[in-house]
């Protein structure tokens, strides 16, 4: 008998004595800390937040687009949703580290289409879309789905005008940061909606200045040309706007 060859391909036992440089000692039990301080904790908490947010409002457009949740419920959520993402980013801290929503979406493996259309929006779309029937307020006298009264209905319209005459006086005065027009200028929009959802003249210029101001900085101004073509842009919506009182 030969004795057995091991194979060329098998293993051979051997001896390992570890070198005393490359150990390193672990504690298991330790807790690991992913913040190093206070400001850094808090940082990763708002951010955590803005995910949190990003993530519901994409449940939210899915379910409205499935008729599974109210216009009215829609429309209070979706609004909630973009103010805490807006005054969240208001933060210098925060915004840095979050630089833009494209990057954050990569950063953290997001996807959530139907929220990054809102969020560049900046409107639900309750309030950005026209309908081609008259809208009746829910909590108009008679319950919902009756017809404003004639004293309610020149109440909605009153405020509507003052919305618009307020936004071109803005204007006037040289108001041309994000942060001043936007506001006023959702609320021309939301103000015209309570009176009638049926498409007009120059609307979608309304919700066109509102997208372009959405995705402006804070404390960004719009030139002097712009301005100019905005106040003559929401002069012409006013008209169109009047048009459908008559």
């Amino acid at each position: 008998m030969y004795p057995q060859r091991p194979l060329s391909y098998a293993p051979t036992p051997y001896s390992y004595t570890p070198n005393p440089s490359l150990s390193a000692s672990i504690n298991l039990d330790e807790e690991v800390k992913l913040a190093s301080s206070p400001a850094e904790r808090d940082l990763y908490e708002t951010l955590a937040e803005i995910y949190s947010i990003i993530v519901t409002l994409d449940g939210l457009e899915k379910a409205y687009i499935r008729d599974a949740v109210s216009e009215a419920e829609y429309t209070e959520t979706c609004s909630r949703l973009l103010k805490q993402y807006k005054s969240t980013l208001n933060d210098e801290t925060v915004a840095q580290e979050f630089v833009d929503l494209e990057t954050f979406k990569r950063t953290w493996g997001l996807e959530c289409p139907r929220a990054t259309e809102r969020l560049r929006v900046g409107l639900p779309a309750t309030v950005e879309q026209a309908s081609h029937g008259t809208h009746t307020p829910s909590n108009a006298p008679g319950g919902a789905g009756a017809a404003p009264s004639t004293g309610a209905r020149g109440a909605l319209i009153l405020a509507a005008t003052e919305n618009f005459i307020t936004f071109l006086d803005a204007l006037k005065l040289n108001m041309v940061s994000k942060d001043a027009l936007h506001p006023l200028l959702s609320e021309v929009i939301q103000s015209v909606n309570k009176v009638t959802e049926r498409d007009f003249e120059n609307r979608s210029k309304i919700i066109q200045w509102l997208i372009i101001l959405n995705q402006m900085r804070a404390t960004e101004e719009l030139s002097e040309e712009q301005a100019r073509e905005l106040a003559f842009d929401i002069e012409q919506a006013y008209q169109g706007f009047k048009a459908t009182l008559d």
